[in-house]
């Protein structure tokens, strides 16, 4: 059972969200309150000064100048006027300047009372305005304040309807979803349980073959290297003629391949009928582009080698791409029309089977050796034979590759096999592994190719499902199902479509 979804939010995290903000609230209707508290009125601004006193300044400009000259008079009045002229006549004359700088200064001192009494009514009258300039913008601030609180309100009421709505819809969703899983847990109820029986029973059935094949493969590795030495001991015995190990008595031996001999293929030395297979193969192989592109891979394989030998090379693919990598090469073809294909693209094509080109080539004259797609088409004792054949023709440390259709992944058997009646029989991965071993081949190992697409494969349970079945065990079990299902029917079904087998002469 998969483990619980973890949480980042507690409770306790909850209900500490919840404190915080009924702090905060109060602490903001608090600090509203006391910004509405504190607008001030604007209280009265004072009135400009009085302007200066000006109703005597006229009469101080007519009077202010005294007598200049002595009275007119005669006689003894003349002379005392006279006298006491010239004894006032310098305090006369101060006091006629003293008037004269007083008018002055007044006249000059009006204008700047005047402007200074105008400078101080706009002074305040600015003041007042910008009293009551800031009287408003404190009014609209408060407001403003005021209108937040109801603002994040209705944001909260919103997000927690639409929260509500989302849990209520996922309620629904649940809902539903555990009625389908209690229908899809009954239906498969019964499968799941047989399933299992057999799954468990096939893994008892793999642990046992694989203990056999263990030790079968100890005793493969004693044979073959019995073999080899007998075969060594009896090409030293032997006259050239019959020095191959599949080689029989003389007086046996037909002068033609015998039936069990006889390669398989439609209409193949045909020179006008064999093109029907040579359609064919361009409808259900596969393009030249593609064929190149999936046996690119093989070409390392081979490098450094030379007198490499194609065994059905078909449309000349992998000819193609060895001559392009400098390896030289040969290709062995029954089929008339795909011989004549080859040899128009300037590759060297033998028309024969593939046996009879082996035993005739020299011992150790091969440089390397591939069949792709070719092993489904040979009989039982036929492919013993070549192998048998190949092991005298390679020079030793050269590669073999045997690549060939899959039949443990069921698509591949049912899609493409059947297909083609010039398939004699399907060969498993381990049959013709034990084959290549048991024919004296080292190091042979299995390479699965051309992985069926994911696309195609039968999918898990989405994790997003997963997640939203986290509370009910009921509905995990029922995934985990699903998924083991899923997976061995994967494993069966959609597997690698092709293998290749890989070994090299010792």
């Amino acid at each position: 059972m998969p483990d619980a979804v973890t949480r980042t939010v507690s409770v306790d995290d909850l209900a500490r969200l919840k404190r915080e903000r009924d702090e905060a609230d109060a602490r903001y209707n608090a600090a509203l309150t006391a910004v509405d508290q504190a607008i001030q009125s604007p209280g009265d601004v004072p009135h400009p000064p009085p302007g200066p006193d000006e109703h005597q300044v006229t009469p101080l400009n007519r009077q202010w100048a005294l007598p200049q000259a002595p009275p007119a008079a005669t006689g003894w009045r003349g002379r005392l006027a006279r006298f006491v002229w010239t004894t006032v006549q310098p305090a006369f004359a101060a006091q006629q300047e003293f008037n004269s700088l007083l008018v002055d200064h007044v006249n000059r001192s009006v204008p700047r009372d005047r402007a200074v009494t105008e400078a101080i009514a706009a002074t305040l009258g600015f003041v007042r305005r910008q009293v009551d300039e800031a009287a408003r913008f404190q009014s609209h601030l408060v407001l403003y304040l005021q209108t937040l609180t109801p603002y994040v309100d209705t944001k909260d009421h919103e997000f927690a309807s639409l929260a509500r709505r989302v849990s209520e819809d996922a309620e629904v969703a649940l809902a539903r979803l555990d009625d389908v899983a209690r229908g899809l847990a009954a239906a498969l109820s019964g499968l799941s349980d047989e399933m299992l029986k057999r799954y468990e029973s096939l893994r008892g059935t793999d642990q046992r073959v694989d203990m056999r094949l263990a030790d079968l493969s100890a005793s493969v590795a004693l044979l073959q290297q019995a073999s080899l030495t007998m075969r060594r001991e009896l090409a030293r015995g032997l006259p050239a003629a019959t020095a191959s190990p599949a080689a029989v008595p003389a007086s046996t031996a037909p002068a033609a391949p015998a039936a069990a001999d006889a390669p398989q293929q439609m209409l193949a030395s045909d020179p006008i009928d064999s093109q029907q297979y040579a359609s064919f193969e361009d409808a259900y192989r596969g393009s030249e582009a593609d064929i190149r592109a999936r046996m690119a891979d093989y070409v390392p394989i081979f490098t450094g080698m030379s007198d490499v030998v194609d065994l059905g090379c078909g449309r000349g693919e992998f000819l193609g791409l060895l001559r392009d990598a400098g390896i030289s090469a040969r290709g062995i073809d029954l089929n008339h029309e795909m011989v004549e294909r080859c040899r128009a693209q300037g590759f060297t094509v033998d028309e024969t089977d593939a046996l009879s080109f082996l035993r005739a080539a020299a011992p150790g004259s091969v440089g390397g050796l591939i069949a792709s797609q070719v092993v489904e088409h040979l009989a039982p004792d036929y492919l013993m034979r070549l192998l048998a054949a190949a092991t005298v023709a390679l020079r030793p440390g050269a590669p073999i590759v045997l690549e060939t259709i899959n039949p443990a992944c069921w698509s591949a058997f049912f899609d493409s096999y059947i297909r083609d009646l010039t398939h004699v029989r399907p060969v498993h991965p381990d049959t013709l592994k034990f084959l290549v071993m048991a024919a004296g081949f080292a190091d042979v190992r299995v390479e699965g190719r051309s992985p069926y697409p994911d696309q195609g494969k039968l999918k898990r349970v989405p994790g997003a499902t997963r997640t939203a079945a986290a509370e009910s065990p009921a509905l995990l079990a029922v995934a985990d199902v699903v998924d083991r299902h899923a997976d061995r029917l994967n494993e069966l079904f959609f597997t690698d479509r092709d293998y290749a087998v890989i070994a090299r002469r010792p």
